[in-house]
């Protein structure tokens, strides 16, 4: 298993649910019904799809290996761009929560924050992920050693063994290909 050509393929599920988010709060804009179970599962993909098994990969697999073992301009892209964008979705995520929570308890003004930080987590993600696929594992494929793609590629691989024993990545389909399906 190639470790960096997954996590390219995870970043096509990312955008899809990128696609839908936006779709989603285009509906709002123009005077659909808030549909909070959607977000719900919105936020439980991006949370835990893109971000505790996607970001995972790249956080405790390849980051860190970049930073160690190719220094200076690795550790200025991983620690001050990556991780720092990694970051910022978080935020926005635990925003749109807040909003949604907000507008659930007849806040109405919360549906511009709802908008505000789902259209902003998937402008930050689209660039995010243009980043990744064509400067960050590029550069790791071109300077990371054999030896160290090579354990990537491993840690990959059973990291990903055990999360399809847990039913991860069929769960997290199955919430996209519904998503899909609703606001096509």
């Amino acid at each position: 298993m190639d470790g960096i050509a997954l996590m390219v393929d995870e970043h096509k599920n990312i955008k899809r649910m990128l696609k839908v988010i936006r779709k989603v709060c285009f509906g709002i804009m123009n005077g659909k019904e808030v549909e909070y179970e959607d977000f719900e599962d919105i936020i439980d993909f991006v949370r835990n799809y893109a971000d505790k098994h996607h970001h995972g990969k790249e956080e405790k697999f390849l980051f860190n290996r970049m930073v160690d073992e190719i220094g200076g301009a690795a550790e200025k892209l991983v620690k001050y761009g990556m991780l720092v964008e990694h970051d910022f979705g978080r935020l926005y995520m635990r925003d749109l929560e807040e909003a949604i929570n907000k507008l659930k308890n007849g806040d109405s003004e919360a549906k511009l924050d709802v908008i505000a930080n789902a259209v902003g987590y998937t402008n930050l993600l689209n660039r995010h992920i243009d980043k990744e696929d064509n400067v960050a594992y590029s550069f790791a494929k071109r300077e990371l050693s054999e030896e160290t793609l090579n354990e990537i590629n491993k840690e990959c691989f059973e990291f990903e063994e055990e999360t399809n024993k847990e039913g991860i990545q069929n769960k997290y389909a199955k919430i996209l290909e519904a998503l899909e399906k609703k606001y096509n």
